[in-house]
This record gives C-alpha cells, sequence and structure tokens, in this order.
C-alpha cells in the first residue's frame, strides 16, 4: 500500500499554500520615467511659447485687430485680412523680393563657400590662419554687416569711388537703383487669365543684389566650415584611385568630390534657406524699403504693420505667410531625413 505525500508548496508561495502571480514588467512611466521628468518642462515651454504662439498669431490673423485696444471677433470672411495683404502693390513686391534674394544668396555663398573649402582644404599651410580669416565674418551681426555695406555701395562712396578713378563716367546706383531687370509680368498676364491680379514688374530688383553680396559675404564662412568637414572625411584612396586612372585636378573634384558632398549641400542649402526667409536687420540696415519698395521683404513689412500701423491681423497674417515659406523649405528635407533614418 502506497502511501501518497502532498506536494510542497513553492518556495515563493504566501503561507497558505495560493500562488504569487507572476511579477508584471514594469510599464512605460516607469522605465522612463527620469527622461520625462527631464523632457515635460522643456515640452511644455515648447507647447506654450512656440505652438502656442503660432497658434495665437494665426488667431490674431483671422481677426479684427487694427489698433490697441484688442480686437479678437473673426472678421468676415475670416480671411480677409489676407486677401487685402495679398492685394497690396506692397507685399507683392515683398513676395517678389524675398524669392529673388533667397535665389541669389543661396547660389553666392554655397559656390562661394564651396571654392573656399576646397582652396583651404588643400593649401599646403596655414589652413587654420584660412580657416579662421574666412569664418571670422560669420561671428558678425547682420547690423554690423548692414552699415559696412551700406557704405561700400551708398553711390557717392565706397566702390563708386574706385569706380570713378577708373573713369567710369556713370557707376551704378547700387541700393538706390529703382530698376526691375528681366520683368516677366506682360508676358505672364498675357498667359493666364489671372494674372492681372498681380501689379508688380516680375524681375530682379537690381538694389537687391547688393544685399544679397552681402549676405554671402557673411553666410559663406559658415559654408566653408562645414565642407571643410565632409572634405575632411573623404578617404585618401579615393585620390589616388584618381590620379592612377589618369583624372585631372578638375575631372577628380567634378565626379569625386562634388557627389560626395551633395549631402552637406543640401543641408546648407536649408539652413542658409530658412535664414535667408526670415531677413530683416540687414536689409534695414543697407536700405530699409528701398526705392519703390525694391528691397523691402516680409520681416519689414510685419514690424511696419504690426508696431506702426497698429494692424495687428494684417501683420499676424503676413508672420502667418512667413511660417508657410519657411517650412516648405525646412519640412521637406526633414520628412526625407526621417523616411531614410526609418528604412
Amino acid at each position: 500500500m502506497s502511501v501518497s505525500t502532498p506536494a510542497a508548496a513553492p518556495a515563493d508561495s504566501p503561507p497558505g499554500g495560493s500562488a504569487r502571480p507572476p511579477a508584471r514588467p514594469p510599464g512605460f512611466l516607469r522605465r522612463n520615467a527620469f527622461q520625462l521628468a527631464v523632457l515635460v518642462p522643456t515640452l511644455t515651454l515648447l507647447a506654450i511659447f512656440v505652438y502656442g504662439f503660432i497658434t495665437y498669431t494665426f488667431r490674431v490673423s483671422l481677426s479684427r485687430w487694427q489698433g490697441i485696444a484688442p480686437n479678437l471677433r473673426v472678421a468676415d470672411p475670416p480671411w480677409r485680412a489676407y486677401t487685402d495683404m495679398l492685394g497690396t502693390v506692397r507685399f507683392q513686391a515683398d513676395m517678389r523680393n524675398i524669392v529673388v534674394f533667397t535665389v541669389l544668396f543661396l547660389v553666392m555663398a554655397v559656390l562661394l563657400g564651396l571654392l573656399l573649402a576646397v582652396l583651404v582644404h588643400n593649401a599646403l599651410g596655414g589652413r587654420a590662419f584660412f580657416r579662421t580669416i574666412f569664418l571670422f565674418p560669420y561671428a558678425l551681426s547682420f547690423i554690423v554687416t548692414g552699415v559696412v555695406w551700406r557704405w561700400i555701395f551708398t553711390p557717392s562712396a565706397g566702390a563708386n569711388l574706385i569706380l570713378e578713378s577708373l573713369g567710369v563716367e556713370n557707376p551704378p546706383g547700387w541700393i538706390t537703383d529703382p530698376t526691375v531687370a528681366g520683368d516677366v509680368s506682360g508676358a505672364l498676364n498675357a498667359i493666364l487669365p489671372g494674372a492681372d491680379f498681380i501689379q508688380i514688374q516680375l524681375g530682379i530688383p537690381l538694389a537687391l543684389i547688393p544685399i544679397a553680396i552681402a549676405a554671402a559675404w557673411q553666410l559663406s564662412g559658415f559654408a566653408m566650415a562645414v565642407f571643410l568637414a565632409a572634405l575632411g572625411t573623404i578617404p585618401e584612396e579615393l585620390r589616388e584611385a584618381a590620379e592612377l586612372d589618369g583624372a585631372s585636378v578638375w575631372q577628380y573634384h567634378w565626379h569625386v568630390v562634388l557627389p560626395w558632398l551633395r549631402p552637406m549641400i543640401v543641408v546648407v542649402l536649408v539652413i542658409l534657406g530658412h535664414t535667408s526667409l526670415r531677413v530683416f536687420d540687414l536689409v534695414v540696415a543697407m536700405s530699409g524699403q528701398g526705392p519703390g519698395f525694391a528691397t523691402d521683404v516680409p520681416g519689414i513689412f510685419v514690424f511696419d504693420q504690426t508696431f506702426r500701423a497698429l494692424r495687428y491681423n494684417t501683420g499676424a497674417a503676413a508672420s502667418i505667410v512667413m511660417l508657410v515659406l519657411v517650412a516648405a523649405v525646412v519640412l521637406p528635407y526633414l520628412y526625407r531625413s526621417y523616411v531614410k533614418e526609418s528604412r
């Protein structure tokens, strides 16, 4: 006759024999408590002072607020401030100017920065000295740059004194020249039926060229520094292989260096592009609105409408338009980078 013995209770069983439930893994909040505690203040400030103010600015742009006393009643129609603003000659000139300035500035800054980076990278000696010299303008403020270059491009001083000494009888007017070169508004009106809405000349204001030169002079050092960092990552074996294949210096830089720098060129275009769309102090220091709004930009328009004319709804509407322009430059790059990393 066999005697059965009761099974021994598990070691971790509480008195009484009931089994303890298995321990659950710590939840998300417990695992990331410290990280969340660090991020919550930053996210709160970001939500209030960035996205909260953007939302409030958009709300003001839909209101009737003109004057010191706040008036947040919705306009009829709500987008009235936008339509009235887009129909003015000044804001149309501002949109033309900011596009022209951005294109001229990016072309000059990127090309000059790329040239300086290649020259400094291939220099036999004094790389640190030349790198510091070319990067020094980036440390200046736009106000300082604007004051200096305003003197250079004033018709009665600066560059024109040199041109007159060389025998040039009619030197350029520079920042005082109201001429718009390459006007295509007439052809556009003939092609598009609704183009008569545009009341300005669609071309290149000559007074913007000196401002683009000043901006490129200051920020080409930043582009040079970025390109220098990328040039330092090129393996020396690529240069040796190109030399063995009989490639010239031009072919090596065109077929090897330039493709290697293409991602950094995109980065520089995005960073400098969003900077140029927000330009304000440089234009104020050099020329202001300029003759016939030839150098006026949306940043100056926002300041005048908000703090001088006290048309807060119009100033807010122009701010939202500037935000959309910046987002059109930055968001595609961020989306592309995010998709590339996720893959």
